[in-house]
């Protein structure tokens, strides 16, 4: 289903300190024009550097996901992704007073409920969506993981985590719509970590700002009262604590039963949106962290490189009021090859209305051989086809995934020839759109020489998945 992309209404902000640096920061949603895509700026840097939310930015996977352009990084990133992804948002600018966002409850529903009150404005551009119609694999036997996305009418995640502790154990979760599933069963999970492995973050110089405000601790063994001391005062904790093993440290209630498993799900989610835009596909997922995460990105990116390149393409054509298209552009957009691609350039086209193509007919020409070859005339039926093709590019630029159809035309009518097309001839074709219902358009074609008229038709096509 094509969809248009979301921006937010107004600017608005959230409060809070960082998980892994403790320090204080302010994040600012702001709106952004179309195809600019999600990115954070550091207001607290001398240079103002925007940096993308993309994997060929990615910097740091080791603790969360950290983001960086030149000297300005951002770091532990996923939640606040997560939370855009989730409501569809394509199009925002934030704007981050320290090296981290707040990590505030430690689950993505602060950011959900702030944009929600902002609102959310659709724009007129065309969302990007990247369709898988191929299964990919990543299998990290080392480390037990296993991440395969499937073809799929939707973006769906199963997820599967198996820690080798009674406290967490295997769970498992399933999210069929975003739309339906992602505010009130995913956003509101918090993150998580095990009791053994807090003190080892702690001096690894992590989770500063940690605290059993912003996560739970699952207690997976039972400790000394040195180590409970040390823990009151790593969390700035004057009460006692609860310890209790297979439990939550001071027993904190779980939100969901199998909490931790969907704040999986939640980090997946974020760490996907680095592709830059969004999948249609099954994810499903068994152990993944963020470093296998970024890695199926970074796979994705490679294996469908020509269906993201040719959207870009599309994305950046339609930002400009007059657009032109050489010959390895047309090549990226149309199915055909030498000697049947019979469009050399486009010199306008208005996505979705008109478009103008050029054929340059040179003696050179295969057809020429054994078409009137004492008088050479180009044939009729491969002027429709040029006609047929220029207004292929017409339709392509028109749809969210041009990459996964073919076009089939259906019908001519109205053809008619209305002067000869020889060598040394420059054929401009001109194809309007008269109609688009129901995945069946029908077009007006027309060809000139020098001016004059030599051919048109009406031209019916249909768009058929690959």
């Amino acid at each position: 289903m094509i969809q248009n992309q979301h921006t937010i209404a107004k600017s608005v902000s959230i409060s809070g300190i960082g998980l892994h640096t403790g320090a204080k920061s302010t994040l600012t949603f702001n709106p952004a024009k179309e195809n600019m895509g999600i990115r954070f700026v550091r207001t607290d840097l001398p240079e103002r550097i925007e940096i993308p939310a993309h994997v060929d930015h990615v910097v740091d996977i080791s603790r969360g996901t950290t983001l960086g352009v030149k000297d300005a990084t951002i770091n532990t990133v996923e939640h606040v992704l997560s939370a855009l992804a989730g409501l569809e948002i394509d199009n925002v600018l934030m704007e981050v007073s320290g090296p981290e966002p707040p990590i505030m409850d430690g689950s993505a529903k602060p950011y959900v409920d702030a944009l929600l009150s902002a609102g959310l404005v659709k724009q007129d551009a065309i969302r990007k969506v990247l369709i898988v119609d191929k299964t990919l694999t990543f299998d990290d036997k080392k480390a037990g993981i296993d991440i395969h996305i499937t073809p799929s009418d939707r973006f769906r995640v199963t997820f599967m985590m198996d820690y080798k502790t009674p406290t967490l154990g295997t769970q498992y979760y399933a999210l069929y719509s975003l739309q339906e599933d992602y505010i009130n069963e995913i956003s509101s999970a918090r993150t998580f970590t095990l009791l053994s492995d807090v003190e080892p973050l702690k001096e690894m110089g992590l989770v500063k700002g940690g605290s059993l405000d912003n996560a739970l601790i699952f207690v997976d063994r039972v400790i000394s009262e040195d180590e409970v001391e040390r823990l009151k005062k790593s969390f700035n904790i004057n009460s006692d604590i609860e310890i209790r093993e297979n439990e939550t440290l001071n027993q904190r209630q779980l939100r969901y039963i199998n909490e931790p498993v969907r704040h999986k799900i939640l980090d997946l989610i974020g760490d996907l949106s680095l592709l830059g835009m969004p999948i249609q596909g099954h994810v499903m997922a068994a152990r993944s962290g963020h470093k296998s995460n970024v890695e199926v990105v970074k796979l994705l990116q490679k294996k469908f490189e020509k269906q993201i390149t040719q959207q870009q393409l599309v994305s950046e054509m339609k930002e400009k009021n007059s657009i032109t298209l050489n010959i390895n552009d047309i090549s990226r957009i149309l199915p055909h090859r030498y000697p049947f691609l019979l469009i050399d350039r486009i010199i306008e086209l208005d996505p979705g209305e008109e478009v103008v193509g050029l054929k340059n007919v040179t003696i050179n020409e295969p057809f020429f051989n054994g078409h009137f070859p004492g008088k050479p005339v180009m044939p009729g039926v491969l002027i429709l086809e040029a006609m047929g093709q220029t207004g292929g590019i017409l339709l392509l630029n028109s749809i969210s995934q041009p990459d996964s159809k073919l076009i089939l035309f259906t019908g001519m009518d109205k053809v008619k020839f209305r002067r000869m097309v020889e060598p040394g001839d420059q054929l401009r074709m001109v194809v309007r759109m008269v109609k688009a219902r129901m995945g069946t358009y029908k077009m007006e074609a027309k060809a000139f020489v020098d001016g004059q008229l030599a051919a048109q038709a009406e031209l019916t096509a249909a768009l058929i998945n690959r």
